[in-house]
């Protein structure tokens, strides 16, 4: 049977159960099913520190003006790369794969806020279509910005096999090129850019959502992949979210069997990692950014669809500790985030009970100076499974799966606030 129908079997017996699994008790990793986790995506665990804030952190590139032609900045040309080879199937669904949450999730919300909210007025943003993904449909993969591209880094393919590909977006041409394919095939990559390099601190591989804390850089200059170390014994995880504070990359939550409540920090430089004071729950599918030397963290869910959450947590490394701010408009996991300007703006995600897909084309940014969440523009295609990058004063969204699980997309839209 092909892998697709596989997975898709298994996450209609997942469903089956999601309503046991919603139940939230005292927090603790639990035991986790590949239909839970196949759905949401990583990619929005990639935001970074907004640039106006820390520009040393993201290398500048998201500083960039935005251009009078054309849809972003530009840049110079790093050469062709070689091809992926995305033909290999995503591993076998796994034999617990109907098994019920095993109970030891935080405290969950998974209600929608009421519309009627009152929520501070203020520009909405539009959205614009781009050049859709080259290499075709991905869904569940990490996406950030370096050099004046926006880069997409492997995930699932529309056949729902996992792939090593990697492709950099120009938006001053609106076209797409090969880069240097990954070392090794994965999806839901913790990835974050540090100075003139993409680091992946932690992924999942396969079918069973298997943790793996390798950890690789990209050489943009050199067009090249080099692995530089692992995480911590027992830290491995990906779906995590992720942000950079003073050059340092922050990882909190994730998945490693179940949700985990980890939170660390790793130094690029030194090849060290700080163990942090942990999440204030259980959060996979989770994402985050840094705003103004504070680390966010947002949403999430654990383990089944049905837990998603509107928390948002932020973490203060002068004051070392959490503290809860306003939850978001819309609870929801896998979805994708981005910082700019002094913002944290979270787009699409899964867990929608109002619309046949389950998918969300909800649209909103916190302002940490105002303590306030803003409700904007749509999505106009739908989306969990990607992730989201500024660059010259827009957001890029690639990539991802328009309704619940697998069903990648090629779509590529740029928002402007």
């Amino acid at each position: 049977m092909r892998p697709e129908i596989l997975l898709a079997l298994a996450f209609l017996a997942l469903a089956a159960c999601s309503d046991e699994a919603s139940t939230a008790t005292a927090s603790g990793d639990a035991g986790r099913d590949l239909a839970g986790d196949v759905s949401d995506g990583a990619g929005a665990t990639d935001a970074t520190e907004d640039p106006q804030t820390d520009p040393a952190d993201v290398g500048g590139d998201t500083a960039d003006a935005t251009p009078d032609v054309g849809l972003g900045d530009t840049r110079e040309d790093g050469g062709d790369a070689a091809d992926a080879d995305p033909a290999d199937a995503a591993d076998a669904v796994p034999d617990d794969v109907a098994d019920s949450d095993s109970g030891d999730a935080a405290d969950t919300d998974t209600q929608d806020a009421d519309p009627d909210a009152d929520l501070p007025d203020g520009p909405r943003g539009t959205w614009q279509a781009a050049a859709p993904l080259a290499r075709g449909p991905r869904q569940e993969t990490a996406v950030v910005a370096l050099g004046g591209e926006i880069y997409v880094l492997g995930g699932f393919n529309d056949a729902a096999a996992v792939v090593p590909t990697v492709e950099a977006y120009d938006p001053e041409t609106n076209t797409w090129r090969d880069r240097a394919d990954l070392p090794v095939r994965l999806h839901h990559a913790n990835a974050a850019v540090v100075g003139n390099n993409i680091w992946i601190v932690g992924f999942l591989t396969g079918g069973r959502f298997t943790p793996d804390g390798r950890i690789y850089r990209y050489d943009a200059a050199q067009d090249s992949w080099s692995e530089q170390g692992r995480m911590p014994e027992g830290t491995d995880r990906g779906a995590s979210a992720v942000g950079v504070l003073r050059g340092r990359i922050y990882v909190a939550g994730g998945l490693r069997g179940g949700a985990v409540s980890d939170f660390s920090a790793f130094d690029p430089e030194s090849g060290e990692w700080e163990t942090l004071p942990p999440l204030p729950r259980n959060a996979d599918h989770i994402v985050g950014g840094a705003v103004g030397g504070v680390f966010y963290a947002v949403g999430g869910r654990n383990r089944a669809i049905s837990t998603h959450t509107a928390q948002l947590w932020a973490f203060d490394p002068d004051v070392g500790s959490w503290a809860a701010r306003p939850d978001m408009p819309t609870s929801r996991a896998g979805h994708a985030a981005a910082v700019l300007d002094g913002g944290l703006y979270v787009f699409g995600g899964e867990g929608f009970p109002d619309h046949p897909s389950q998918v969300h084309d909800h649209a909103e940014v916190f302002e940490p100076a105002t303590g306030r969440w803003r409700v904007l523009t749509p999505i106009p295609t739908r989306r969990h499974g990607t992730g989201a990058a500024s660059l010259g004063g827009r957001i890029y969204l690639p990539g991802g799966a328009d309704v619940i699980a697998f069903n990648a997309t090629d779509a590529n839209e740029v928002f402007t606030p």
